[in-house]
């Protein structure tokens, strides 16, 4: 890992009965944060952190747009998909996401970038539809691969220098 970046540094919280707050710094500006967090070739460098392969990642980044990633790992298909609610380029995304193995579940992320002195946080919120969800997904092991995703996010974002 380069030096300067953030090894499994995400910071996760509940705020409330149904929400999960994840906080990330990066050492790259958010232009590249944001380029590597929406370009599809690029989330295939980055989304499976080390879990396995990214085999699809489809972006069509508009509001009404969607997207769907499917990781390939241990001989399965994990597929996911959304629609975009809002975009401010370089600064914030509002999603749905979708396990495709618990399609009932949706949950809405707002994903904000800010940026000081040339580094980047990134902040998700992710917004279940009840306290089930909300638990599921935290007790789903999501935190051990979402570090690892950061990780190589942040790798990828400052490959684009």
């Amino acid at each position: 890992m380069n030096s300067g970046t953030s090894s499994r540094s995400a910071v996760v919280t509940l705020p409330t009965d149904t929400q999960i707050l994840i906080t990330r710094e990066f050492d790259a500006p958010r232009h590249l944060v944001f380029r590597a967090y929406t370009t599809p070739e690029l989330i295939k460098r980055w989304w499976g952190g080390e879990r396995g392969e990214v085999t699809i990642a489809e972006v069509d980044l508009r509001v009404g747009g969607a997207w769907r990633f499917v990781l390939g790992a241990h001989g399965a298909e994990f597929g996911f998909h959304g629609e975009y609610r809002e975009i401010v380029p370089n600064e914030r995304i509002v999603a749905t996401e979708v396990y495709e193995g618990i399609p009932d579940a949706e949950a809405v992320n707002t994903v904000t970038i800010t940026e000081k002195d040339g580094r980047s946080t990134l902040t998700v919120l992710v917004q279940h539809q009840n306290q089930e969800n909300r638990d599921g997904h935290i007790n789903s092991g999501m935190e051990d691969g979402m570090q690892e995703a950061l990780d190589h996010l942040e790798q990828v974002a400052v490959s684009l220098r």
